[in-house]
């Protein structure tokens, strides 16, 4: 082989192998950013990846909040009202929407042991809703 062809074919090689090597580096970056949902059915029922980061949601169960002591740990149950529920364990400050009955999304993960530790819990709102201001001025009441 012609040494002016082998040190192109070398570079061309070189540059696919470098490509290949940083496409792998950005799909293993984002493969580790991905954050799936899930709701509670597929998580009792075994279709949500444990000890991967997930978000889940669902209701808040009547009668399932539990706070551990003075710490800021809760403990609830998420609920589909289907059948469906597992507990979740958070170690924080709730957001004020948070309660019983009331609609969540949980994003931490889950453990082997059926556990879901959250780091981060949103509360949703219905659509309903209406700031105590405008209630006031139109005379209705917020529930």
């Amino acid at each position: 082989m012609h040494p002016k062809r082998r040190n192109r074919l070398f570079s061309v090689l070189f540059l696919f192998a470098g490509a290949g090597i940083s496409v792998a580096f950005v799909l293993v970056a984002l493969n580790e950013n991905i954050n799936l949902f899930y709701p509670p059915d597929k998580v009792v029922g075994g279709g949500a990846p444990v000890d991967t980061q997930i978000r889940a949601g669902g209701m808040v169960l009547e009668g399932s909040i539990a706070r551990v002591g003075e710490a800021l740990d809760v403990q609830f149950v998420l609920t589909d009202y289907q059948g469906s529920q597992f507990p979740v364990i958070y170690s924080g400050i709730l957001p004020d929407l948070f309660g019983e009955g009331q609609g969540v999304l949980v994003q931490g993960r889950l453990g082997a042991d059926g556990l879901f530790r959250a780091h981060q819990v949103l509360a949703k709102h219905d659509e309903n809703y209406m700031p105590p201001e405008l209630a006031d001025l139109k005379g209705l009441k917020n529930e």
